[in-house]
C-alpha cells in the first residue's frame, strides 16, 4: 500500500512538472499526465527514460549558435548583405537572400558560394563514392554515423579506416551508441591499434539510468582530407544499399560536396566529437582548399535539444512560406508540430504546387500511422500524395520553386525537430533543385497516388491505429 501510494505522489510531482516546467505541447501534455495515471509505475520508468529535460544541462558546448555567432566572418558577412553590397553569386541565392539572412541570424549559418554538389539516390553508388574517397585519403578522415552495423557496409568502412590509420591518415569515428549498439569493442581493435580513435556519442552507463532514448546523434557525416565531404540520410549498414528481408528495396538521398561549406560540415563534426571525447580541438579555416570555380551557394544548418531553438524546423517552416510555384517533400515520417504542418496546408490552399512522398511501409508502426492519417489530411487541403513502392523511401528532401532545396538528416516530425542532433545543407542553386525535383518525379513513376476518396475509404481498424498511435506519438 506504501508503495502505490509513492507512486501516486511521484505521479503527482512529475505532472505538476511536466506542466509548469517543461512547457510541452499541450497535447503532449495530455499523454503524459493520461500515461502517468492509466500506467503509474510503467509512466514513472518510461519519463526517467524519455524526459526531455534529462541532462540538458550537459548539452551546453554542443551549441552551434554559441560556437559560431561572434564569428567576424559571419559578422561581416551579415553586414554587407543588411547594406546590400553582396555579391551573390547567382540568382537563386540572390531571391533567397530572406532565408539566408534567416539563416544567419537564427542558426548563425554562414554562407559559402564555391561548392559543388553531387547526388547520390541510391545507396550502393554512393557508398562505392564514399569507398573511392575514402582509400584517396591522404591526411584525415572524420566520419559521424547514426547506426553503423557489423555487416558488409560497416565492417567494410571498418576495414577501410583500418588500413588509412596504418598509413598514417588521422582517423576519427563518432557513433551513436543507441544506433550502433550491435559493434562490439572487438570490431575495432585492429582500428584502434592502428592509431584510429573510435569514441561513442552518450554511452549507456549501468545504474545511472543514462541512456537517453532521446538526444540521439542522428546525423551522418564524412570529412576527407578538410576537401570533401558527405551529408545526407544513410547510415553504415546494408538495408541502406537494399539488402534487407523487411525493405525489399531502399530510396535515399545523400550528397558529396566540395567547397567551402566542408569546413561548416567538418566544425559541426568536431563540435560533436569534443562534446563526446572531452577534448578542446579548433579548426582553422586557413586549412580548408578554396576553389573560386564552384559557384553552388550553400548554407549549413544544424539542430539539437542542446539549443532552444528548432533551426532545421525554422529553415523549413521559412521555405514553405517562400514557396511561390512548388513545393516537393520527400520524408519517411510526417509528424511535424502544427506550425509546419499548418504552413503546408496554407501553401497547398493558396494554389501552391505541394507534393509530398512518404514510404509504402512502417519501420516504425506508431509514427507511420499518424504520418499516414497526417497525408491524408494534408490531400484535403489541395497537396498531392504519393506512396512509394520500390522499397522503403529514406529520403529527407525539400525543394521549393526549382530554387532552394535542403537534404541532410532531418525528417519532418517533432523528434527530429525537437529532440535528436540533425545537420542539414540548405542550397541556393537552380542545377541542384531541378535535379531533386526531376528525381522526386521519376520516383512517382514508382509510386501510388493518394486521393481524397482513397483516404475516406480507409477501414475502421486504420482509424483505429491513427488514433491510438497519435496518442503514443505524443509521449515518444
Amino acid at each position: 500500500m506504501r508503495a502505490i501510494t509513492v507512486i501516486y505522489i511521484l505521479n503527482i510531482f512529475i505532472s505538476v512538472f511536466i506542466i509548469f516546467a517543461e512547457r510541452k505541447r499541450p497535447s503532449s501534455t495530455i499523454a503524459w499526465i493520461m500515461l502517468l495515471f492509466v500506467l503509474p509505475g510503467a509512466g514513472i520508468v518510461l519519463y526517467i527514460m524519455l524526459s526531455q529535460l534529462l541532462a540538458r544541462y550537459k548539452l551546453s558546448s554542443l551549441s552551434s549558435s554559441m560556437h559560431f555567432r561572434n564569428n567576424p566572418f559571419l559578422l561581416d558577412q551579415k553586414r554587407s548583405i543588411n547594406e546590400g553590397s553582396f555579391h551573390f553569386v547567382n540568382t537563386q541565392a540572390a531571391a533567397w537572400r530572406q532565408l539566408i539572412k534567416f539563416n544567419q541570424e537564427y542558426a548563425s549559418a554562414y554562407l559559402t558560394q564555391n561548392n559543388e554538389i553531387k547526388i547520390f539516390t541510391a545507396g550502393q553508388e554512393c557508398f562505392n563514392s564514399m569507398f573511392e574517397d575514402l582509400k584517396a585519403a591522404k591526411s584525415s578522415i572524420n566520419m559521424e554515423f547514426f547506426i553503423m552495423k557489423p555487416d558488409y557496409i560497416g565492417l567494410e568502412l571498418v576495414r577501410i579506416l583500418t588500413e588509412k590509420a596504418s598509413e598514417g591518415v588521422k582517423v576519427k569515428l563518432l557513433l551513436d551508441a543507441m544506433g550502433c549498439r550491435r559493434m562490439r569493442r572487438k570490431h575495432f581493435d585492429e582500428l584502434r591499434s592502428a592509431g584510429g580513435q573510435v569514441v561513442f556519442f552518450f554511452p549507456a552507463r549501468i545504474f545511472k539510468l543514462d541512456l537517453k532514448l532521446n538526444y540521439r546523434n542522428h546525423r551522418k557525416l564524412l570529412i576527407i582530407d578538410n576537401s570533401i565531404a558527405y551529408i545526407g540520410g544513410l547510415n553504415a549498414a546494408k538495408e541502406y544499399v537494399g539488402d534487407s528481408r523487411k525493405f525489399k528495396g531502399w530510396r535515399d538521398t545523400h550528397l558529396r560536396i566540395r567547397g567551402g561549406s566542408v569546413f561548416d560540415i567538418d566544425s559541426r563534426f568536431i563540435m560533436d566529437w569534443n562534446f563526446a571525447n572531452g577534448q578542446e580541438i579548433e579548426l582553422n579555416v586557413a586549412d580548408y582548399p578554396v576553389d573560386t570555380s564552384l559557384d553552388c551557394a550553400v548554407q549549413v544548418v544544424s539542430s539539437g535539444p542542446e539549443s532552444q531553438e528548432t533551426e532545421i524546423k525554422f529553415g523549413y517552416l521559412k521555405m514553405i512560406n517562400s514557396a511561390k510555384r512548388s513545393i516537393y517533400i520527400q520524408t519517411p515520417y510526417l509528424v511535424p508540430d502544427e506550425s509546419i504542418f499548418e504552413a503546408l496546408k496554407t501553401a497547398a490552399v493558396s494554389g501552391v504546387d505541394v507534393r509530398i512522398m512518404i514510404p509504402p511501409m512502417p519501420d516504425h508502426p506508431f509514427v507511420y500511422w499518424v504520418t499516414y492519417q497526417n497525408l491524408g489530411t494534408l490531400v484535403s487541403y489541395g497537396a498531392k500524395a504519393y506512396i512509394y513502392e520500390k522499397g522503403f523511401l529514406h529520403s529527407k528532401t525539400i525543394v521549393v520553386d526549382d530554387e532552394a532545396a535542403s537534404v541532410g538528416s532531418a525528417n519532418f516530425d517533432i523528434r527530429s525537430f525537437e529532440l535528436n542532433f540533425e545537420c542539414n545543407v540548405f542550397a541556393y542553386d537552380r542545377e541542384v533543385a531541378i535535379e531533386l525535383r526531376k528525381a522526386f518525379e521519376d520516383d512517382m513513376k514508382n509510386s501510388r497516388r493518394l486521393t481524397t476518396d482513397d483516404y475516406e475509404r480507409r477501414s475502421n481498424w486504420i482509424k483505429v491505429k491513427e488514433s491510438v498511435s497519435r496518442l503514443i506519438t505524443d509521449i515518444l
